[in-house]
Parts: structure tokens; sequence; C-alpha cells
């Protein structure tokens, strides 16, 4: 006969930091995003030596972030109202349906109108499957076990975007096509999809998560209406915007600047991109664990701010000054990702901020995870006629110590410290129970 005690011991998945009831659902988010990240890194040449102008290509991009962002938002209220899970099959549904007609109609013909309509259509269904996921994660995950669930979220979101994505793609490429290449990413996507969502039944995420009388309008408002309520979610959504932004640009600027200016084939710019992306999910668990000794705002404010702030022109100046040099740029490479991979405590950070709220904060942080993918390309758009790349360099280098600054304002005030510790002791009562009432039927 098991203790109680005995019954109460985490497993090895939990001790990793892992909600165990989610596992299959952060395998499943890695393939969907691998999928999802195989175009990343040469979608944008693609399109240009189909003899579309760079112009047109940030405005493609630009239109499909604002698409993100509208969408990332919604995950929040819309995961309230339908439940999580109901929200990650919408977001699977969507883009796989505007994948098929974007390669169809748009891509094969090269016709641009379409690629535009298809392309920002498919924006809405990733942030409804990711994110949808996050606000899973926070329903379901111990407060004293956020940190590094968000780490792991993040690890498998961006292990797939673009860091596994792209190194598929860079061996996929030279052997099945660009097109090939395309619609391979479509299976992928579905597979992790379907993986997640068949495999992952854990209750809270299939269920509304709002009390029964919080209607539509409610459920809106109050996750637009929460950023004067709590204005530190409004911060913390503007230094989310910054985190990433400057990632979305590269994904435009840079595979020129590389294969033109440094010297690299595309397979070897979209490998750099892979290991950039691979030091991100590595320190994206590093940055949990450190913010759990440092406190999150320390590593968000230090490490991810002025740490791009630093890591963003290095990445640009140094490999220009070393052409051809695979080893110099994939280091500069790699503290540019690990930089970006300290803003990931902010994930364990806006619940406890908003303790009663949290997918409506959590909804902020993924509209400026969203807007990220159209402001940096819209700051391409903007100024690269202005200076150039290295103009757009510099403007990115300048935000991040802006996003610095500003989360130096984020604050986890006495009544939500004091709500925490009144939901972590009825956890710890409600498993205290679970696992009596286990002993005592066994």
């Amino acid at each position: 006969m098991q203790t109680a005690t005995q019954q109460e011991k985490p497993h090895l998945i939990d001790r990793m930091g892992i909600p165990r009831p989610l596992l299959w659902g952060f395998v499943g988010l890695l393939l969907f995003m691998i999928g999802d990240g195989v175009e990343a890194g040469y979608l944008a040449p693609y399109l240009e030596g189909q003899g579309q102008s760079s112009t047109r290509v940030a405005l493609l991009f630009t239109i499909y972030g604002v698409a993100v962002s509208i969408s990332s938002w919604l995950s929040g209220p819309l995961s309230d109202l339908w439940g999580p899970k109901k929200v990650m099959w919408a977001g699977l549904w969507i883009w796989g349906v505007f994948e098929v007609l974007f390669l169809l109609l748009g891509l094969q013909p090269n016709n641009y109108q379409m690629m535009m309509v298809a392309y920002t259509a498919r924006g809405l269904g990733y942030p409804l499957f990711a994110y949808g996921f996050l606000v899973w994660i926070a329903a379901a995950t111990p407060a004293r076990q956020l940190g590094s669930a968000a780490g792991w979220f993040w690890f498998a979101f961006s292990g797939g975007l673009p860091t596994l994505g792209s190194l598929f793609a860079s061996f996929a490429i030279p052997r099945i096509g660009e097109m090939g290449t395309f619609w391979s990413s479509l299976i992928l996507v579905m597979a992790g999809g379907l993986v997640a969502l068949l495999f992952t039944r854990e209750p809270r995420g299939m269920q509304r998560l709002s009390p029964p009388d919080v209607t539509l309008k409610q459920a809106m408002f109050g996750s637009i209406s929460i950023i004067w309520r709590e204005p530190k979610t409004l911060v913390a959504g503007i230094v989310r915007t910054i985190n990433t932004s400057s990632e979305y640009a590269f994904l435009v600027i840079m595979p020129g600047v590389f294969t033109k200016l440094v010297g690299f084939s595309l397979e070897q710019w979209l490998q750099l991109l892979s290991i950039v992306f691979l030091s991100n999910i590595i320190f994206n668990l590093l940055s949990g664990v450190m913010a759990d000794k440092l406190g999150p705002r320390t590593v968000v404010a230090i490490g991810g701010g002025l740490g791009a702030a630093i890591s963003v022109p290095l990445f640009y100046y140094v490999p220009l000054s070393f052409t051809h040099n695979f080893p110099i740029a994939a280091a500069m490479g790699v503290l540019y990702g690990a930089s970006l991979a300290s803003f990931v405590p902010l994930s364990g950070l806006m619940p406890q901020v908003c303790p009663r709220e949290k997918a409506a904060a959590l909804s902020i942080l993924g509209l400026g995870a969203g807007a990220s993918t159209w402001v940096g390309p819209a700051i391409v758009t903007w100024f690269e006629g202005w200076r150039g790349v290295e103009g757009v360099i510099w403007i990115f280098s300048g935000l991040y110590v802006v996003s610095a600054l500003l989360t130096l304002m984020i604050t986890v005030s006495p009544e939500a410290r004091a709500q925490i510790r009144k939901d972590e002791l009825n956890e710890a009562q409600a498993d205290r129970e679970a696992a009596m009432h286990a002993v005592g039927n066994q």
C-alpha cells in the first residue's frame, strides 16, 4: 500500500518543469511550429526570385503580421469562452485550408493578390493553435511551475519557428525542390496539430474557462479593458512586441545581407538561422531557471533588453567584417538568439501580475507577440529607404534599450502576491485530498 507521501512524489516529467498531463501538447506544438517555420528563411528570397520586389514582399509580411496580431489577441478571450482545445482545433484547420489555397492559387501561379489574401488568412491560424495552448498551460499549471512551463512552451515554439523548420528546409530544398518543401510544411503542421489535440486530454483545456454568465462581448472587452485596469499588462505587451520584432525584420532583410554581402549560399543562411534559434531554444529553458534565481525582471531587462541592444549590431557588423566566415557569423548568431530568449520569463510573470485574469493578461502578451510579426517588417518598409539596413539595425538596438527600461515597471503587487499564495494553498489542499482519496481506494 502506497503512502500519501509516495503518492505525491513528482514524476520525472514534472520535475523537468513540464506539466505531465500536457506533455503531448508540447510535442505536437513543436511539430506544428516546425511546419510553420519551414518557409521562414526562404520565402522572401523565393518570392524575390519570382520577380516580386522587396517592398511587395515586406508588405506581404506586414499584412500577414497584422492578421497574426489580431489572432494572437483573440486566442485569450476565445479560450475563455470555448476552451483552449476548441481554439486550437480552429487554428489548425484555418492554417491547413489557407495554406493549400496559398500554394495552389498564389505561390504556384505567382499571383500576388491571391498570395496576399490566402497568406493573410493563414496568419489567423498558428496564433490560435499556439497561444490557445499557452492559455491551456496557464489554466492547468500550478503557479510554482508556471515559469518552467512557459520556458518549455517557448522551447517548443521557437524550436520549430524557425530553428528546426529552417534546418529542415535547408536539407529538403536540394532534394525535393522549393515547392515540394512548401508542401511538406503542410504535412508537418497537420501531424503536429493532430498529435497535440488527439493525445492531450487534460480536462481544464477541454472546457470553458470563464464563468457561464460571461458573454462574448464581455470576454472581448475584458481582454482589452485589462490594459487600463492593470496598465502593467500594456507595458508587458510593448516589451513583448519589441522582443521578436527584429526577428521578423531579419527574415526580410538578412537573407540578402548574408547571401549577397557576406557571401553565404542560401543553404548556409538557412543553417545559420537554425543555429541562431537553436541557441534561442536552449536559452529559453536557461532563462526560466535564471528567472527563478535572479527574478524575471532582472533576466528580461538585462539579458533581454540590454543583451539584444548589443547583440543586434554585432550580428550585422561582425559577419560583414569577416566575410565567408561561417563560425564567426554563427557565434554572433548564438549571442543574438540567447538575448531574445531572455524575454521568456514575461510569460510566467504576467499570470502572477494578474492571477485572477490569466487568460486576459496572456492575450495582451499574445497581442504583443503577434504585433512583432508586422512591426518588424513595417520598420523595414518605412526606414530601409532612409539609412538602408544599417539604419534599421540601430533602430532595433535603441528599441531594446527602451524595452529594458519598460521592464523595470512590471512589478507584482502585494494584492496579487496574496492571491497567488491563496491559490497555491487551495491547489495543495486539493492535491492532498486527491492523494488521500487515491490511497483510501487501494
